[in-house]
């Protein structure tokens, strides 16, 4: 939610999020944190998804629809949306070994 974020979105894609969360009733099983800019302006609304289990990615260019795919497929599916992933985390990066 950094001003690039914002411009190219991000309020609309959040409140998909929300609203696909409450639809599927996952609001209190699922942790949305807002943030600020990761420094990929060009990929727009971006987000990050963590799912245990499952390797971290960074979805791009997420609006609305997208939102409720990564809910249905990715979070609830356990299934990688290939075609929308721009990044990995590295792994020294978080942590984790």
């Amino acid at each position: 939610m950094g001003t690039c974020g914002i411009a190219a979105g991000a309020k609309v894609t959040l409140d998909a999020f929300l609203k696909a969360l409450d639809d599927k009733k996952l609001v209190n099983d699922v942790l949305v944190r807002q943030t600020g800019c990761m420094g990929l302006c060009h990929s727009e609304p971006t987000v990050e998804v963590l799912v245990p289990g499952m390797p971290t990615v960074i979805y791009g260019k997420v609006n609305g629809d997208v939102a409720k795919e990564i809910v249905e497929k990715h979070i609830l599916g356990k299934k990688l949306l290939d075609n929308l992933i721009i990044d990995r985390p590295a792994t020294d990066i978080v942590g984790l070994k």
